[in-house]
């Protein structure tokens, strides 16, 4: 797809060929959360809460390459928006390289300190046993984190959403048909118990990276190299000054989750099991919203770098009313499996109550959730990462951690996740009123004016 393709034309329709494919191999992607804690579960609920502790902790990881992916789309797309197809395919290859360094640089502390970090999580001396099999598996093969999810940045900042399609199809078939052979020991397989389960993803990540490897130089060639030291410590710089905020962003997410962790802790391992299991319900369950957030940002960069903020300020608005309709169904459908669900991945009746609990409650803020998700990747696409980051620390640390410890207090585990939900929809209102200033601000502009990094 050529980059005037993206700022001509109907822009809703751009983002529908964009979101369906994207969505489809989104669906199996993240099923390896999904997957691998419903083959955990059958484990006991012992594995199945030392796996949830370990959610936190590599989710931190993913949130810095997220956040290096929404800089390397961001400024490719720019590039692309404004012509420059040079450049842009320099910088994809320097994103390459950067966030493989970094995600080395940042695994190597976390396996160093990981035991002490689960002892602070709240995990006792039989559970970081368990956690410790699974993160020292994860850290060694952490590297094939970062190749793919940056990959595929690449391939949607240039419009082209089948290969990250292809790629994400791939990792997620091969995860799922090596968890269950590697977790119980089929066939010729060694039985790993939670290692196994880290092993499967982590292979499947090594062999994606090496498919699109192959897409980004042989199909695509999408990928380059600036010979210039001084030409690839500013690609570097422009990547960074987007990626360092939405990292921190992203980043927050997990250190939060780490917080309400150690809240839901003191109710029990039935009730850090049953959060495990919410958190990868949520993640299948906001998947279109995941889904947008990948495919919207190419159309907000180019559109605003070409000047057209009317196309931007319609994509917006047409996204989030499409995501709280969309999220209000889900809830409805999960409200009336609650049961279902509970007795699918409870294997004892205190963890089916706490999962039944999560499911009544936390999916009814979903949609506010989705909106709060959607303006961030906004943000980050308008080249304004500091204004994501600052409504990240808003809902994180004066909503929902705040709201979560003040219910847990007037009425138990319910009230931590009735908190939880009612800090999204307050963050949620926040966060539409804010980009909607910014975008009526720019609604003067001329066709050829640039978003200023702010």
């Amino acid at each position: 797809m050529h980059e005037h393709q993206l700022t001509q034309g109907d822009p809703i329709a751009h983002l529908k060929r964009m979101t369906w494919p994207l969505l489809l191999a989104m669906t199996l992607l993240m099923s390896f959360n999904f997957v691998d804690a419903y083959f955990v579960s059958l484990l006991g609920t012992e594995e199945l809460a030392a796996f949830s502790f370990t959610f936190p902790v590599t989710f931190t990881i993913f949130s810095m390459v997220i956040g290096l992916g929404i800089g390397t789309s961001t400024v490719v797309a720019t590039a692309r928006g404004q012509g420059d197809q040079q450049s842009a395919c320099a910088t994809g290859g320097t994103a390459l390289v950067l966030s493989t360094g970094l995600v080395v640089v940042l695994c190597v502390p976390v396996w160093i300190w990981h035991d002490m970090i689960f002892q602070l999580l709240g995990a006792d001396e039989s559970m970081r046993a368990l956690t410790d099999s699974y993160m020292e598996v994860w850290l060694l093969g952490g590297l094939f984190v970062a190749f793919p999810m940056i990959g595929n940045a690449v391939m949607r900042a240039n419009g082209n959403t089948r290969g990250p399609s292809i790629v994400m199809a791939a990792s997620a078939f091969i995860n799922a048909v090596l968890d269950p052979l590697l977790i119980f020991g089929i066939g010729p397989f060694p039985e790993l118990g939670l290692a196994g389960a880290a092993l499967a993803t982590i292979s499947a990540y090594a062999i994606s990276s090496v498919i699109i490897l192959y897409m980004l130089l042989k199909q695509m060639n999408a990928v380059g190299w600036y010979r210039s030291w001084a030409n690839q410590r500013e690609a570097s710089r422009q990547i960074l000054q987007i990626a360092g905020p939405a990292a921190g962003a992203n980043m927050l997410t997990p250190i939060a989750m780490a917080a309400m962790t150690a809240i839901v802790a003191q109710y029990g391992d039935a009730a850090v099991a049953a959060l495990g299991v919410g958190s990868r319900l949520e993640s299948l369950a906001i998947l279109v919203v995941l889904t947008l957030s990948m495919s919207l940002p190419p159309l907000l960069s180019q559109n605003a770098a070409a000047g057209h903020m009317s196309r931007v300020r319609l994509l917006y608005h047409k996204v989030t009313v499409f995501v709280l309709v969309w999220q209000g169904a889900i809830a409805l459908l999960l409200l009336l499996l609650s049961g279902q669900i509970g007795d699918w991945f409870g294997q004892e009746p205190e963890v089916s109550a706490s999962i039944q609990l999560i499911v009544m409650i936390l999916p009814l803020a979903w949609g506010a959730q989705g909106v709060i998700i959607l303006t961030n990747s906004s943000f980050n696409a308008l080249r304004r990462p500091m204004s994501a980051l600052n409504l990240s620390v808003v809902r994180l640390f004066l909503t929902y951690l705040p709201l979560a410890w003040i219910g847990g207090k007037i009425a138990g585990l319910t009230g931590v996740f009735a908190g939880a939900a009612i800090a999204n929809v307050i963050t949620a209102i926040i966060a539409w009123r804010w980009m909607w200033f910014f975008l009526c601000c720019n609604r003067q502009q001329g066709v050829k004016d640039k978003i200023e990094v702010q």
